[in-house]
């Protein structure tokens, strides 16, 4: 009797799911691994955040997406730690064996060393903190329409964006929206649109890993929005009432209640659960770094993807964490594995970049597709197309497409819901 190879994929991002769809088919038991049980649309979440889609508009349970694979077995659990010497995976709460393994535990939020202000200042990376987000959001304009103090009135309405990457950004979008428009007859106290946006980037400009241009074109849709751009800008320090940020010599206290972080990415813990137990190397970030084949050295049968990797090969930078690189990745990997059944070799991976784009509000996006750059409506028709194109069900492309032409239309965001624990009372 022939053992066949037993693939483990640890993460159902964007990576170990392409992975997992590459591999129907091919002579392996595969075994995909998540502690959630579900795939999720991360690039929409600030979406979810802001009240224009519900959670299952950008997820999909992993069991239903795979079921056709019939050689994919989906297992609920969290990786803590690898025994590299009998080749398993240690769960909380068991082991499973592996032949040739696939990590793909993707990142979370980066605070810079300053883990305390991720209580004051929530990150966007799971469900959860989209739902945290959004009630934090519509808790302060419920706050505002109570409150008495002129002082304490202007914290509620004042919001706070740390880092303007396309997150960053699209919240600021999000938000103007929503102050300008959505809640325009929602109050009879306080007025939106009286709020104040800032968006607070440490480098020159905002989205600067893109072209100049479009990032003033950017900045010119945020500033049409009334939201307040604040470049060249660090901050130094976060609490419960105020974010304190430094430009040149110039320090400000700015008083709010509401903070919402996008400044930065740090690999899982695993990746330096990878770098103790293996000897890989690891980089500020906490990311692996790999080989050009994406396994890490020494280990031609451990390979890691997505954002838990660094891979330079290519133009000596680490290729950014976002879905493109992690899909590719995924899809090469599978490739290598059901080439190395056959004895063959593969080129190493090559990443192809379709280019970058971020919506800021209805009818504004930008774009850099390499070959050309796009504002406006057509870079915002460009950005609808493709983020409907990568959701793994069909029913959430046509939910979600409803729901914009919706939000385009009417400006009516359905999904303002303001969930949780212990709301009440209000902290006035």
């Amino acid at each position: 009797m022939v053992t066949r190879q037993r693939v483990v994929i640890l993460g159902g991002g964007f990576g170990g799911l392409s992975a997992a769809r590459r591999l129907k088919g091919v002579p392996v038991d595969v075994t995909l691994i998540d502690r959630c049980n579900y795939h999720l649309f991360q690039p929409l979440l600030y979406q979810v955040a802001t009240g224009s889609l519900s959670p299952a508009n950008i997820s999909g349970p992993l069991r239903q997406v795979l079921k056709r694979h019939k050689n994919v077995t989906v297992l609920l659990g969290e990786a803590i730690d690898i025994d590299l010497a009998n080749r398993r995976i240690i769960l909380s709460d068991g082991v499973v064996g592996y032949d040739t393994l696939v990590v793909a535990t993707g990142s979370s939020h980066q605070y810079f060393g300053h883990d305390e202000w991720e209580q004051y200042a929530p990150g966007l990376k799971t469900i959860e903190d989209a739902t945290d987000m959004r009630s934090r959001i519509l808790l302060a304009f419920e706050a505002a329409e109570r409150e008495e103090n002129p002082e304490k009135l202007k914290e509620w309405m004042t919001f706070v964006i740390v880092g303007a990457g396309p997150t960053g950004v699209e919240l600021a979008g999000a938000l103007g929206e929503i102050a300008n428009d959505t809640l325009k007859h929602d109050f009879r106290r306080i007025n939106p649109a009286e709020a104040r946006i800032i968006l607070v980037e440490g480098t020159d400009r905002v989205l600067p890993a893109y072209p100049p241009k479009l990032s003033e074109a950017a900045r010119k849709m945020l500033e049409r929005l009334k939201v307040t751009v604040r470049t060249g800008a660090m901050v130094t320090d976060v609490k419960a009432r105020s974010v304190t940020i430094k430009a040149g010599e110039q320090t400000e206290v700015i008083p709010t209640r509401t903070i919402l972080w996008a400044a930065g990415v740090l690999a899982s813990p695993l990746g330096r659960a990878l770098g103790k137990t293996l000897g890989a190397k690891v980089d500020k970030a906490g990311r692996v770094i790999v080989e050009p084949d994406m396994t890490i050295p020494g280990h031609p049968e451990i390979f890691v993807i997505g954002d838990l990797s660094s891979f330079s090969h290519q133009t000596g930078k680490p290729l950014p964490g976002v879905a493109q690189p992690a899909i590719q990745q995924g899809r090469y990997v599978a490739k290598v594995i059901e080439r190395r059944l056959r004895g063959e070799k593969i080129p190493p991976f090559h990443y192809f970049d379709k280019g970058n784009l971020a919506t800021i509000g209805r009818g504004a996006a930008v774009a850099d597709l390499n070959f050309m750059t796009l504002t406006g409506l057509p870079a915002w028709l460009i950005w609808i197309f493709l983020h409907l194109m990568y959701i793994v069900e069909f029913k959430n492309r046509l939910l979600i497409f409803l729901q914009w032409m919706w939000l385009y239309v009417t400006f009516d965001r359905a999904a303002r819901l303001i969930t949780g624990k212990d709301l009440l009372p209000l902290d006035l």
